[in-house]
């Protein structure tokens, strides 16, 4: 009987307890995963007037023109990544690799961030991009 009475005494203070401590644990092996990209540890920013600048692997680009000419890029990170974070260290690029000639041609746009800082948004995600044969 005195076995049957440890588990019965306090019985719904034993099952919140086991609870709170499964979540607590789940939430902690989330946070040491680094699942949680967004949330109570970091913190937002939006850049307007990120450039973006066309790239090719092996071809002239000169000519190339992109529309819009800049994009707004919102990021997320550790607010004190995100405090010291400057547009000028966001790269938004669009590839045309393998492209000679284009006519509003439609193309994503690609951001490089620093480390552990993540892409948000981008606003507007893709641009037209025009390629001139003149020289």
């Amino acid at each position: 009987m005195a076995n049957r009475k440890w588990i019965t005494e306090d019985f719904y203070w034993k099952i919140f307890s086991v609870a709170l401590a499964v979540i607590v644990w789940l939430i902690v092996n989330k946070i040491r995963s680094g699942t949680v990209a967004t949330g109570l540890l970091s913190v937002s920013n939006t850049f307007t007037n990120v450039p973006v600048i066309a790239v090719a692997a092996n071809a002239n680009v000169q000519n190339a023109r992109v529309v819009p000419g800049a994009v707004s890029v919102t990021v997320s990170g550790a607010p004190s990544i995100v405090a010291t974070l400057e547009t000028n260290q966001l790269h938004a690029t669009v590839d045309l690799t393998g492209i000679e000639v284009a006519h509003n041609l439609i193309r994503n746009v690609d951001v490089a961030l620093p480390p552990r800082v993540t892409i948000i948004e981008v606003d507007p995600s893709v641009v037209a991009v025009t390629i001139s044969t003149n020289q």
